[in-house]
C-alpha cells in the first residue's frame, strides 16, 4: 500500500435488511473509534429514543433512518468515513447514490433470518459497482440458523465466495462467546448482561462438536484472499452480536487491514485516479434543514483527487463559474466540525442555497465530469394537491428543494395546472406530506394521479416537438426542463417507442 495520505481512508457503507441490527452496529462501530463514549449516546432517552444519526421528524417517529448520514471517527491512525445508508425498501434510489461514494461495505445479517429482499436488493447496488463487502452475521446470542446455512445461503444467492472469519461457540441459551480463527482466541461473555467486556480466552477448551464445526468451517471454505475480495467477488464472513459488542473490534480491523483505500472514479474521459494533479470530487447527496432553526442546504461531495484546502476555488459543473468553498463541514451525524483540508476519499459538507446538485462535479479547472449517478424513473406518481391555494409560491419552492435532494422528482405538465411529483417507494410520499408541514409550513394532500410512470425523452428536437403536439397531454418538464412523457402503462411506453423509433424514452437520466 502506498504512504500517500490517500491510503489511510476508508469510506464505508453498512447495508442490511430494516431491523437487523444496523443502527446498533453503527453506535459500537463509533464507540470503538472513540467518536462517542458511552453505548447508549447515539439514542436519546425516553420517548425521543433514536439513533444519533436518525435527526428528521419522520425518522424520529417511525424508528428507521430515512436520510443518508455521515460520521467521521479515526483509529490507529486511520480515517474511518462511515456514510449511513437508509434501510428501509422504500428508499433504493438515496441509498444508490450513497453507495456511489463508498470503496468499501459491511453486509449485516440477522442470524435467524438469514437474506432477506432489501439485502440482496443492496447488494445487486454494489455489485453494479464492484464494491468489495465484508459479511457480519449479527445477533448470535440469540436463537437462529446453523452458521452454515448462513454461509452456503450467502455463496449461492449471493454468487460469492465466502470465507468464515470468526465461529460463534453456541447460539442463542447456550452461548459462549466467538472464536477468532486468526488468533485461536475465544472473545467471552461476562456479568449478567452476557456482554463481551475485553476478556479474551487464549486457549480455549472447546466443547467437541463446537471444535468439528470449526474445523469444517475452516477446511470447506475458501482461505480469505484479498485480490479477490477487493474485486467483489469474495466475502469474509464475521460472526458477532453488536448489541453485546462481539465482533465489532475485528470488524474495524478487518476495514482497516482489507479495505480499499480510496479507489479510482469513471468520468467521461477516463477514470480519476486519487493522485490526479487537482482536486476534483462529486456531490451525491443534498440536504435541506439539516439545522431547523437555519434553513440551510448542504451538499454532500466526496472526494476523489487532490487535497482540498479551506477557502479553495472550485467550479461546479452545473454552474460553470467557481464558487469560494469557505466553510467545509466534517460531520458526526447532527455534529459538524469546519473542515481545514480533505483527502480523497473523505466527505465534505458545503453549505449553499440552491447552487449544487446531485450528481455536480466540482473541480479546479471544470474539465473533469464524473459519471454514474442516474436519476430512476418513478415507480408512483401523484397529484400535489395544496389545502391554501395562496402557498403556491412557497410550494413551488419546497418541491424544487425536495426534488433537488432526490427525495422526489417533480414534474410540471404541459396542460393543466396541478404539479406531480414522483418516487421510487410509497414511504417517500410520506417523507414529502411530513417535511411539506414541518419545514415549508405547507399543507398538502395527494391524490392519483392518472399516469403510471414516467420517461425521458431524448432525440432531435425537432423530432420531440412534433411528438409533443400530438401528445401535450401526456408530456410534462423536469425541474431542469427536460421533456418527459408520461405513460399511463408500461404497455403505452411500448406502443409510443414502436411508433417514434427515433426517439429514445429512458427510465435513468445521468446527470
Amino acid at each position: 500500500m502506498s504512504n500517500a495520505p490517500t491510503s489511510n481512508r476508508r469510506t464505508f457503507a453498512i447495508i442490511s435488511h430494516p431491523d437487523a441490527g444496523k443502527t446498533t452496529l453503527t453506535e459500537k462501530l463509533l464507540l470503538q473509534g472513540g467518536a462517542i463514549h458511552l453505548a447508549g449516546e447515539v439514542k436519546a432517552r425516553g420517548q425521543a429514543r433514536r439513533a444519533r444519526s436518525d435527526w428528521m421528524k419522520i425518522e424520529q417517529q417511525r424508528g428507521i433512518s430515512v436520510t443518508s448520514s455521515v460520521m467521521t471517527f479515526e483509529k490507529n491512525g486511520i480515517t474511518f468515513n462511515l456514510l449511513d445508508t437508509p434501510g428501509h425498501e422504500d428508499f433504493s434510489e438515496d441509498t444508490y447514490r450513497t453507495l456511489t461514494a463508498v470503496d468499501s461495505a459491511i453486509m449485516v445479517i440477522d442470524a435467524a433470518k438469514g437474506i432477506e429482499p432489501q439485502t440482496r436488493k443492496l447488494f445487486e447496488v454494489c455489485r453494479l459497482r464492484s464494491v468489495p463487502i465484508i459479511t457480519f452475521v449479527n445477533k448470535v446470542d440469540r436463537e437462529g440458523r446453523s452458521p452454515f446455512e448462513t454461509l452456503d445461503e450467502v455463496a449461492d444467492a449471493l454468487a460469492l465466495d465466502v470465507s468464515p472469519q470468526s465461529w460463534p461457540v453456541g447460539m442463542g441459551g447456550i452461548f459462549e462467546g466467538i472464536l477468532d480463527f486468526a488468533t485461536g482466541s475465544v472473545s467471552r461473555p461476562e456479568g449478567d448482561s452476557k456482554e463481551f467486556l475485553g476478556k479474551r480466552d487464549p486457549s480455549p477448551e472447546l466443547p467437541a462438536d463446537i471444535a468439528e464445526e470449526a474445523e469444517l468451517a475452516r477446511a470447506g471454505y475458501p482461505e480469505f484472499d484479498l485480490e479477490a475480495y477487493r474485486h467483489g467477488d469474495l466475502t469474509p464472513v464475521f460472526f458477532g452480536s453488536a448489541l453485546k459488542n462481539f465482533g465489532v473490534t475485528e470488524l474495524i480491523d478487518a476495514i482497516a487491514r482489507f479495505a480499499p483505500p480510496p479507489r479510482p472514479q469513471p468520468s467521461e474521459a477516463g477514470v480519476i485516479n486519487p493522485d490526479y494533479n487537482e482536486v476534483t470530487g462529486f456531490i451525491f447527496k443534498v440536504q435541506a434543514n439539516m439545522d431547523p432553526q437555519h434553513r440551510d442546504r448542504i451538499a454532500f461531495m466526496r472526494m476523489v483527487s487532490g487535497t482540498f484546502k479551506r477557502g479553495m476555488k472550485l467550479t461546479p459543473s452545473g454552474l460553470g463559474k467557481p464558487i469560494a468553498v469557505h466553510s467545509p463541514i466534517l460531520f458526526f451525524a447532527q455534529d459538524r466540525e469546519i473542515a481545514d483540508t480533505a483527502e480523497a476519499g473523505d466527505i465534505i459538507g458545503i453549505p449553499n442555497h440552491g447552487t449544487l446538485r446531485v450528481g455536480d462535479t466540482l473541480s479546479e479547472k471544470n474539465a473533469v465530469r464524473f459519471t454514474g449517478l442516474p436519476n430512476f424513473a418513478p415507480e408512483i406518481l401523484r397529484r400535489v394537491v395544496l389545502k391554501d391555494p395562496t402557498k403556491t409560491k412557497q410550494l413551488r419552492k419546497a418541491l424544487d428543494d425536495l426534488s433537488e435532494e432526490g427525495v422526489i422528482q417533480v414534474f410540471y405538465p404541459e396542460l393543466g395546472g396541478q404539479w406531480i411529483v414522483g418516487v421510487v417507494g410509497q414511504l417517500q410520499l410520506d417523507v414529502l406530506v411530513s417535511r411539506l408541514e414541518a419545514e415549508y409550513k405547507v399543507e398538502a394532500a395527494l391524490e392519483a394521479a392518472p399516469f403510471d410512470t414516467a420517461r425521458w425523452l431524448k432525440g432531435d428536437e425537432k423530432v420531440i416537438d412534433a411528438f409533443a403536439q400530438f401528445n401535450r397531454t401526456n408530456l410534462a418538464k423536469d425541474r431542469d426542463g427536460d421533456p418527459v412523457f408520461l405513460a399511463r402503462s408500461a404497455w403505452d411506453v411500448g406502443y409510443q417507442q414502436e411508433k417514434n423509433p427515433e426517439i429514445a424514452f429512458n427510465a435513468t437520466k445521468e446527470r
